[in-house]
């Protein structure tokens, strides 16, 4: 068989730009979605890690790191998605963080999911600061993210959960 001759540092820097489809201002490599590349006489593997077990970007994901890569000449490929161990909020990048936070999505708050995010903390608006935020939902438009209220400045926004 015969296999392109890229070095898992040009396939990571490929792959490092698709976005995550649900929160286009990040990446894959930022969320720490992306775990390895492996080259061996077969091809490339791609190990990916989703949100959560249940993410239904994946397919997205997959088929862009495959478009990607042959569009760069990086061949055969195969995506392999890990669940153990499980994606940890500890695996998002400070960068990727603070790209939420100017989207409008205020970042975990911790690094860990030790605490109940729902419990005493105060998660503060992205927009304006403040602290003075309700919970609306425990779910937000996707399932790694819940809904809260400013108080201030009124406006809803997007927590991203830590776990």
């Amino acid at each position: 068989m015969v296999i392109s001759s890229h070095t898992k540092e040009e396939v990571f820097n490929i792959l490092s730009v698709i976005p995550d489809p649900e929160i286009p201002v990040v990446n894959i490599f930022e969320m720490g979605m992306l775990r390895d590349v492996l080259i061996s006489d077969k091809g490339y593997e791609i190990i990916l890690t989703p949100t959560y077990s249940g993410c239904p970007a994946m397919g997205v994901i997959e088929q862009d790191i495959k478009m990607a890569l042959a569009a760069n000449g990086v061949f055969p490929v195969t995506v392999n998605l890990v669940y153990d161990p499980a994606w940890t909020t500890d695996w998002m990048s400070e960068v990727a963080k603070q790209k939420l936070k100017i989207y409008g999505i205020a970042p975990p708050l911790h690094s860990s999911c030790n605490q109940d995010i729902f419990a005493n903390n105060i998660i503060k608006c992205p927009r304006c600061q403040s602290g003075d935020t309700v919970l609306l939902s425990r779910f937000g438009s996707t399932a790694c993210k819940s809904l809260y209220k400013c108080n201030d400045c009124k406006e809803p926004f997007e927590y991203f959960k830590c776990h």
